[in-house]
Parts: C-alpha cells; structure tokens; sequence
C-alpha cells in the first residue's frame, strides 16, 4: 500500500518520450468513489513570481505505470508532453518580451 507521503515530492517521467514532467505536488481524490483521481503537478511560477503562473496539471491516475523509490513513470501521448515542455516556454518568452517592449 502506497502513503500519499511516499509519493509527494517524486520526480514525474514520461516514459512515451523520456521528458520530466515535474514534481509530484499533490493527490486528486474523489472522496464519493474513495478513489485517487490522478495526481497534480503546481505550474511554474514567472520570473521572480512577476510573469504570473503557469495552470497546474492533473495527470490521470490511469497513466501512471510505476511509482519507483525516486520516481513516478507515467505514460502520456507526446502531443501533450510536448505541450507541457515547448508550448509553455514559448509563452514564457513573449510576456517577458512584451512587458521589456
């Protein structure tokens, strides 16, 4: 049996394209199943937190293949990787060129 302790703060890999997908923050439950939804990684805060924050991600509990001593494998389609990691960096980028405009 697995505590939500012993999964807090675990690295979260993509095992369908090898990207992080960052920290283990916090656990989604459906208390009128008694079942774990999925589990929730915080979005990044901006530039010394001045460029807002990025949306928290669910990933479902139904991808996640593996909680290790170190990490949870979680398999999610690359599109959405990808989102995670190139699309959110791009917007990074244009608000800080804009509020620098």
């Amino acid at each position: 049996m697995i505590n939500t302790a012993d999964i807090r703060d675990k690295e979260v890999i993509n095992i369908y394209d090898g990207r992080s997908m960052g920290f283990v923050d916090d656990i989604e439950i459906n208390l009128e199943k008694g079942t774990v939804e999925g589990i929730v990684i915080f979005g990044k805060r901006g530039l010394f937190g001045l460029f807002g924050k990025e949306e928290d991600r669910v990933i479902p509990w139904k991808n996640i293949r593996r909680i290790g001593d170190d990490v949870v494998l979680a398999e999610i389609p690359g599109s959405v990787s990808r989102e995670f990691s190139y699309e959110r960096s791009e917007k990074k980028e244009e608000k800080i060129s804009e509020s620098l405009a």
